[in-house]
């Protein structure tokens, strides 16, 4: 039979701690799966958690222990078997069945069945779930186990729940209680199918499908036949338990792919089954950009021979065929760090991903699949889940599967040292196996990883000394996790953490070795340090920027609204944020004299910065092989290093992403010999053509303009000097350097050698139009063209409307040069205000 949801009639109520007298007392109508502050905000007795500084006045929820309660009706069917199945509990939880204790939980990471026929009733039943106060919790937990290093204020590394959830340097500390996941009752009899690996290989006979097929039987005891009667009846093997008969009534276990199947009968009581499928022509799945993304899908299915029992649900899923490699292998530069996928190298152009909101039950699929298009639109091809999240509900991977976005899956470890002794372990290993096993049917998941910044955090942080010996994680990302990562998905590597240097004997975070984070630039540095490393991996750097005006002003009311007012440093978590916001402007943008001029200029640094890094990375290819920047998304509306915020709000980081991330981008560098035009084409035809390079005035007219034949490889890169006389005679307030190449990417590349500080800019270089479009209602088309040279012209467009999306942005127009921004959101009767200073921006504005 199917699982039954045990979802509707819930209440809520406080049982023991800080509650305030309007909520003590009271039982809340309850929304399963949920957490206490959704609840608590749809009864009306807290604001929303986001705004202004609710933040510090509900940190009482996180501090109280909090009481689910439903009743549901319950008839015995005849089954053998009554399980109660939690897909998700946070975190430590007492579950009990009419006043009986059936499981007690501390592990938001993984899910629980148990069997709970002997506390059921007849008729009326009541399921109880008690959540222990999180925040006490993990302080508890320090006062047994001794305390351990982290990051941020909360002990979080105690308990096996979501790092972020307790406040991290971009989140909210909203620490949730609560059944997050579907709950329900799943009545059986005979055999279910407990899990199925569906792993996936490349021969030349075709795909291959490796089936692993758990089984879990309502009769333990039940007489198994032997591992030869087992395999001789089909293709696959079985492990059995119990008394071995080779009479007893065979199961059949099947798989079916795109019409070819595999089949094996198994006697009662086998638990472990592997099925192989040949797909002779099936097609291969390709990371975008590389070609198509075909899914197959997969059931398997369990026979019963008995005309009493119904056989169980069948077991369904999507593959993609194809095969994946991580290249370390020392070479004369150290230690590369190279994903291949079906043999073919792959340059990374990605982003890492945090939960893309606060509070998890808020998530739907069409959310995932607005923030994966939000990568696939700016040209990124792989996300990495970060550590301090959650294995993410499936409904992202299935995005990224159709999408072809790679994904890189951290095991759940960032930013601090976790205990290896059994009270901790022994969870960990149950959510390992778990994880690996529930998401091993993802194409995209290329990667496992065992840490965020842990090992960097023993070398560098000082851990050592405070640990005098004690363990920290060490055996989780050396032992534990590879090995549970060969035992159940050997198709995909497995990296020990990130950043990591693939040496016992190397800085975790060396530059010429695997993979690197670079926070020097952003905490301390002027971003144009990015051009002091060069890594064969960056898989995090990033620079902050507020969000998008409406979304600031949602939840920000400081009057006047300032960037160091309490709510805006409220919503401003990193450490000194604003104060190394102010400090990265210096000598790149005139200081911001309104609110409204600081907004806009933070916005734009964070975007110059990672172009910035963006194209110097880039350029090193192929040493350098791949970038991934931090971060894509937000979990509340909060100054970050988002390229799109809470709302969904494209920021001018996204545009530049967009613009840095083609596969064929044109960028100036500096190289020893002078200025060079660096070409990279991460496609699969070589490209041919002439590079125009020439002084333009920022009033208009080139001069000294010389035509450079430029060739680059599929998938290759080439470097190409520029004239030492062009260079040097450049002046660098009224003139820059472009070289226009027609029909590669964006056909342009420019080299500003003055900053826009230094730069004669007109305040008032652009001129706006607006025009509604005839044969799209309710689109406005915003034609801006530049009197003189303007740098990063954008539309704030959700000025006008919250609501209001434009399509493109950070669009650099030299004199005389026009382009149309598509508006859709937007009131024909404010369509003129799309014209307005405070929408139509540019680099050259923050000098009036």
């Amino acid at each position: 039979m199917a699982l039954r949801p045990l979802h509707d009639d819930w209440t809520l109520e406080a049982v023991s701690g800080p509650v305030p007298a309007e909520v003590a007392g009271r039982r809340i109508p309850a929304t399963v799966p949920g957490v206490a502050h959704t609840d608590l905000l749809a009864a009306g007795l807290v604001t929303d958690p986001f705004d202004g500084d609710a933040e510090a006045a509900q940190q009482w929820i996180g501090d109280t222990v909090w009481r689910w309660r439903t009743t549901f009706e319950w008839h015995d069917d005849g089954s053998d078997r009554h399980d109660l199945v939690a897909e998700g509990l946070d975190t430590v939880a007492r579950v009990e069945l009419n006043g009986v204790v059936v499981a007690e939980t501390e592990n938001q990471h993984r899910s629980y069945r148990v069997d709970v026929r002997h506390a059921l009733t007849d008729g009326d039943n009541e399921l109880v779930v008690t959540f222990a106060a999180p925040v006490p919790e993990v302080e508890s937990r320090v006062e047994r186990h001794g305390a351990l290093p982290h990051v941020n204020h909360h002990p979080f590394t105690m308990l096996r729940k979501s790092a972020g959830n307790f406040g991290w340097d971009w989140g909210v500390d909203v620490a949730t209680s609560g059944i997050w996941r579907p709950i329900g009752l799943d009545s059986w009899s005979g055999v279910r199918i407990a899990s199925v690996r569906p792993l996936v290989d490349v021969t030349d006979e075709g795909g291959v499908l490796d089936a692993h097929v758990e089984l879990e039987w309502a009769t333990p005891g039940a007489p198994a036949a032997s591992s030869a009667a087992a395999a001789a009846a089909g293709t696959g093997t079985g492990t059995g338990t119990g008394t071995e008969t080779t009479t007893a009534p065979e199961t059949e276990v099947t798989v079916l792919v795109d019409g070819h199947r595999a089949s094996s009968a198994v006697a009662p009581g086998t638990t472990q089954v592997q099925l192989t499928v040949v797909v002779p022509d099936a097609e291969l799945w390709w990371p975008r950009g590389h070609g198509a993304q075909p899914l197959y899908p997969v059931t398997v299915t369990v026979g019963s021979s008995s005309e009493t029992e119904p056989a169980p649900e069948p077991w369904e899923a999507r593959v993609g065929f194809r095969t994946v490699a991580l290249d370390t292998a020392p070479d004369e530069h150290g230690a590369p760090f190279v994903l291949s996928v079906n043999g073919r190298p792959v340059q990374v152009r990605g982003a890492n991903w945090i939960p893309d909101h606060a509070f998890l039950t808020e998530m739907t699929p069409e959310r995932y699949r607005l923030r994966v298009a939000d990568a696939t639109d700016a040209n990124m091809n792989l996300l990495r889940v970060w550590g301090g999240g959650v294995y993410e509900s499936h409904d992202l991977y299935d995005a990224c599967d159709e999408a072809g976005v790679l994904v890189w899956q951290d095991f759940l470890f960032a930013c601090g040292a976790y205990a290896e002794e059994p009270w901790l372990a022994d969870e960990v290993e149950a959510e390992a196996r778990e994880a690996v096993t529930r998401l091993s049917r993802h194409a995209s998941l290329v990667i496992w990883n065992g840490n965020n910044e842990n090992i960097w955090g023993y070398v560098d942080w000082d851990w050592r000394r405070q640990l005098a010996g004690r363990t920290w994680g060490e055996g989780y990302y050396f032992d534990l996790l590879p090995r549970v990562v060969a035992e159940l998905d050997g198709t995909r590597p497995y990296s020990p953490g990130s950043p990591w240097s693939f040496g016992e004997y190397l800085h975790p975070n060396d530059a010429a070795n695997g993979t690197m984070h670079i926070w020097d630039v952003w905490n301390r540095l002027d971003y144009t340090a990015y051009r002091d490393h060069e890594p064969r991996f960056v898989s995090e750097f990033g620079f902050q920027g507020p969000p998008a005006w409406s979304t600031l002003t949602s939840v920000v009311h400081d009057e006047p609204l300032d960037p160091y007012g309490h709510e805006m440093l409220v919503h401003q978590k990193a450490e000194d944020g604003n104060l190394k916001l102010e400090r990265g402007l210096d000598g790149h943008l005139p200081a911001p004299s309104t609110i409204e001029d600081w907004h806009w200029a933070t916005q734009l640094n964070q975007a110059a910065a990672i172009r910035f890094g963006v194209e110097h990375f880039r350029s090193l290819a192929p040493r350098n092989t791949g970038v991934v920047v931090w971060q894509l998304n937000d979990e509340w509306p909060v100054v970050s290093w988002a390229a799109v915020d809470f709302a969904g709000h494209r920021k001018p980081l996204w545009h530049v992403l967009r613009a840095v991330y083609e596969a064929r981008l044109a960028t100036i560098q500096p190289r020893a010999s002078g200025l060079a035009l660096v070409l990279l084409n991460d496609t699969d035809d070589a490209w041919s053509g002439t590079a125009t390079v020439a002084a333009a005035a920022f009033d208009g007219g080139r001069r000294d303009e010389v035509a450079l034949p430029v060739t680059v490889e599929a998938r290759g890169s080439t470097t190409v000097a520029l004239p030492a006389a062009l260079v040097d005679g450049l002046d660098p307030a009224a003139e820059l350097l472009v070289a226009d190449l027609p029909g590669f990417g964006a056909g342009r590349a420019r080299w500003d050698a003055a900053e826009v500080v230094d730069q004669h800019l007109d305040p008032g270089a652009v001129e706006a139009v607006v025009a509604l479009a005839e044969t799209a209602p309710g689109v406005a088309l915003v034609t801006v063209t530049a009197r003189s040279y303007a740098r990063d012209v954008t539309l704030l467009v959700d000025r006008v409307d919250p609501g209001a999306v434009v399509d493109t942005g950070m669009v650099t127009l030299l004199a005389g040069e026009s382009a149309t921004f598509r508006v859709t959101g937007v009131a024909e009767s404010d369509a003129e205000r799309l014209t307005a200073d405070d929408v139509v921006r540019h680099a050259g504005d923050l000098q009036g």
